[in-house]
């Protein structure tokens, strides 16, 4: 009955979460037939739906050759990224590896078998990735092998540091995430899907992951520290707590809250470039696949502003809004409104006490100027009170059957890649 309670304060998402379920996921998620794919192309694609059921549909809905070429990207990247969290493998082997895992690309016959992490397939079946790779056009080899061999460098320098100042974050951030914004559109440039401006302007490619990545971080606080792991800067907690661990104390909820509202406004600072970026795309896959992850992220920021809960246990949108936001953004009109609503959202839980209120105000004024609502997606939530009843009624008839819907899509929200 509480699910039955949610939806009836939200009757938009029974509305998206049927119309999602009863094929509109199919408009921004097309299926894509593996019949016509040689044996290495669809174990590749097993091991992505096996790796990232999140990202692996939007993957496979790119147009063309470019879908193959950011599959195997992918899984070169997870296999990187799994050498980088295998705790078992020692620093002296570990930092090697990372620095030469790009040459691997080119050696048939190489492997890992001795990972003991769940992704550890990607590494023991290696050989099957590389080869696909190498059948890819050299214009994807040379852009994948480059990012693999960068990201590489950045994760062994991290290793053995932790993220101090602001400035590191957003290092830390540029070889773990930044760096896959990069390569990504200089893949679309490669593809012919879009400009070559999309390839080459890479700070605002890097600010598209940025701000991923800094979403993730500032969410999982909890998750992290339960890890111990910790990627809030120093510079930025060490002015509330003597340690990162302490702002989980009940006794420090007040400060602890206002860390988080600190770097919730420096990620905002990245939307005006997300917003640039998406108005320079052409394919409309291309924009599905990189706008969705970005409407995603700001809505997870204004569930994460001023909210205590992000230092007790799990701060996620709903399934339904996460449907209504996947089958939003397919346009940058449709965007610019999204990202209006979810800054208004936080503009209004600013505390006029908070030490960042100002900073806020001026970051959430420059993207209002940027997506101010002028279409019919700004006004996307006022329903009828008609529809409201039928909406009800309708939760009422059929709220446990949708409880059993769209896994998936909860999973692409809570995914920290």
């Amino acid at each position: 009955m509480e699910l039955l309670r949610k939806w009836l304060g939200h009757p938009e998402d029974i509305y998206h979460l049927l119309r999602f379920k009863m094929g509109g996921y199919r408009t921004v998620m097309p299926r894509m037939d593996t019949d016509s794919l040689g044996c290495g192309l669809r174990t590749c694609y097993r091991y992505l739906n096996q790796t990232s059921r999140s990202f692996a549909a939007v993957i496979q809905a790119l147009d063309g050759e470019l879908r193959h070429a950011v599959c195997i990207f992918y899984l070169v990247l997870r296999a990187l990224d799994t050498v980088e969290d295998d705790m078992s493998i020692p620093l002296d082997v570990k930092v090697p590896m990372l620095h030469e895992f790009h040459s691997h690309l080119y050696q048939p016959d190489w492997k890992y078998t001795e990972s003991k992490e769940k992704d550890r397939q990607v590494l023991e079946d290696f050989p099957t990735i590389s080869m696909e790779f190498r059948n890819l056009s050299k214009v994807y080899r040379d852009v994948i092998s480059d990012i693999c061999h960068k990201m590489g460098v950045g994760m062994a320098e991290f290793l053995e540091k932790k993220v101090d100042s602001q400035h590191e974050w957003d290092k830390y951030c540029h070889y773990v995430a930044g760096l896959v914004g990069i390569g990504l559109s200089r893949l679309f440039s490669a593809s012919e899907l879009e400009d070559s401006i999309v390839g080459q302007d890479t700070d605002l490619a890097n600010s598209m992951g940025l701000f991923l990545q800094k979403t993730n971080i500032i969410r999982d606080y909890l998750e992290d520290q339960l890890e111990g792991r910790e990627f809030w800067p120093r510079e930025v907690w060490s002015r509330y707590a003597k340690k990162l661990s302490d702002l989980a104390k009940p006794e420090n909820i007040d400060v602890a809250v206002q860390c988080l509202n600190e770097l919730i406004t420096n990620a905002l600072h990245h939307v005006p470039d997300v917003l640039t970026y998406l108005s320079r795309l052409k394919n409309q896959s291309v924009f599905n696949f990189c706008a969705i992850p970005q409407v995603m992220a700001i809505a997870t920021l204004a569930a994460c502003y001023n909210n205590q809960q992000v230092f007790r246990g799990v701060v996620k949108i709903r399934k339904g809004q996460a449907v209504t936001l996947m089958m939003d953004a397919t346009n940058i009109q449709a965007v610019k409104a999204i990202m209006y609503q979810y800054v208004e959202e936080i503009y209004q839980k600013i505390p006029s006490t908070d030490p960042s209120s100002n900073k806020t105000q001026q970051v959430i004024a420059s993207i209002r100027a940027m997506s101010l609502p002028g279409s019919p997606m700004a006004s996307r939530h006022h329903y009828s009170p008609i529809y409201l009843s039928c909406a009800m009624l309708l939760a009422a008839l059929s709220w446990q059957y949708l409880s059993t819907l769209s896994k998936a899509t909860e999973e692409y929200v809570q995914a920290g890649e």
